[in-house]
């Protein structure tokens, strides 16, 4: 499933994948290597990374439609001789493994069928070293007046679902679900950070959560060869 877009009813809120792709660069502390836009939609943040850095973005998705849109953005940018595209879920994703510098994913792993499994994909195409960002929120450098707004609309939209939809869309976002999916995935080593806790009609919300995790490193100890490991 591709990720969730800005465009809103009522006026136009600003355009989120620049203060995203700010947070995902300061994590990562990189500008090059081969990165991956996971459920990618139409390549929003992937390709406002390829616009900020030197890396190869792969966009991955599985609707073609919205692919070819990306890579049609990509070449309208310049950037198209370091942004691919594949088709394929998060549950099976189409490369090999210990291939990938970075992963991010923005508002997508909410719709993935198996969370678990798909972070699993996840881990196995990480080269040792490389980092995942995955999660939802509008960056940390959003306008906070903004980013009240953005929330207020959406829990908006998910009230008029009624009272098991809203509750379903906040428990699918809560720090404890992505925490949960981890562990499930047999990751150990991770982080969940909050962008904030925006006030939305007069209550604080736990909203824009992001799981943030490194492949371990194994080195090797010459006395008695065998493998140690180390996050990065």
């Amino acid at each position: 499933m591709s990720a969730e877009h800005p465009r809103q009813r009522g006026s136009q809120l600003p355009d989120f994948f620049a203060t995203v792709a700010a947070d995902v660069l300061a994590y990562c502390q990189s500008t090059q290597g081969i990165w991956v836009d996971l459920g990618s939609g139409k390549g929003g943040l992937g390709l406002e990374l390829a616009s900020r850095s030197a890396s190869t973005l792969i966009l991955v998705d599985p609707n073609a439609n919205a692919l070819s849109d990306g890579l049609h953005a990509a070449r309208e940018r310049g950037l198209a001789q370091r942004v691919v595209a594949v088709i394929g879920s998060a549950e099976s994703i189409p490369l090999v493994t210990e291939s990938v510098d970075l992963i991010v994913s923005r508002g997508s792993i909410y719709f993935w069928q198996d969370q678990p499994r798909a972070l699993g994909e996840v881990y196995r195409i990480l080269r040792p070293g490389g980092k995942a960002m995955i999660g939802g929120g509008v960056g940390a450098g959003y306008p906070e007046l903004a980013r009240r707004e953005f929330y207020a609309r959406r829990l908006a939209g998910e009230e008029r679902g009624g009272p098991d939809a809203l509750r379903e869309f906040l428990r699918l976002r809560s720090p404890e679900t992505l925490e949960g999916w981890a562990r499930a995935a047999g990751i150990h080593e991770f982080e969940v950070r909050s962008e904030t806790e925006s006030p939305v009609n007069g209550a604080r919300l736990r909203l824009g959560f992001w799981l943030r995790f490194a492949k371990q490193v194994v080195e090797s100890d010459p006395a008695d060869g065998l493998g140690r490991t180390r996050p990065e």
